[in-house]
């Protein structure tokens, strides 16, 4: 099994340069250029799976309240950019998951799995997901088994938390914050306020 140990949180995202498959191109990106904005970075086992295709789709529908944020979304699976070719052409309502609003990374020789300790015995991808800040910082870390997909609703709530105390670097944002409730300054008595507030 992967040893995630602290899952990098705190550090530096490893960079990577590879294809990926943008509206139904092939295309080099890498993780750098998008130095400036925040990343959601998430693995998949495999294409033409069953949980993989929605997670990727629910991704892409919300595609826009990411990239509002000044966010941007990569997906990334040790499939080939020709299986993710496929896919994409495949529609949904046949097993595909039709255009989507942002790339799938072919991670085909597993360099970016082995960067990120995410792979299985077996050579797949867990699902792992990964919030990196504008300096390429991992704010974020989750790993989930290949049964059970994440959250995109919990994705946007983290992402929109982790803004907000880099707006504000004097709070913290308790459990279950979402925006518009209440946060804590991050002092004695500051929290003694908070948590008379919520009494």
């Amino acid at each position: 099994m992967t040893d995630t140990g602290c899952l990098r949180v705190g550090h530096q995202a490893p960079d990577f340069t590879a294809t990926a498959v943008v509206d139904q191109e092939f295309k080099e990106i890498s993780l750098s250029q998008y130095r400036g904005k925040y990343v959601v970075l998430f693995f998949y086992p495999l294409d033409f799976t069953f949980v993989c295709p929605t997670e990727i789709t629910a991704f892409s529908d919300r595609y826009a309240d990411f990239s509002s944020k000044n966010c941007e979304i990569l997906g990334v699976s040790v499939d080939s950019k020709y299986s993710h070719l496929a896919w994409i052409q495949t529609p949904r309502n046949q097993g595909g998951i039709g255009d989507i609003n942002y790339p799938l990374v072919a991670d085909l020789n597993k360099e970016i799995g082995n960067a990120f300790n995410i792979l299985d015995e077996e050579g797949k991808a867990l699902r792992g997901l990964y919030l990196i800040d504008p300096d390429g910082v991992i704010v974020h870390a989750t790993i989930n088994n290949l049964p059970v997909g994440r959250n995109v609703d919990e994705t946007l709530r983290l992402l929109q938390a982790f803004q907000y105390v880099q707006s504000n670097p004097d709070e913290v944002c308790p459990a279950n914050w979402t925006p518009g409730a209440a946060t804590m300054l991050e002092d004695p008595q500051g929290s003694k306020e908070y948590f008379s507030a919520i009494g």
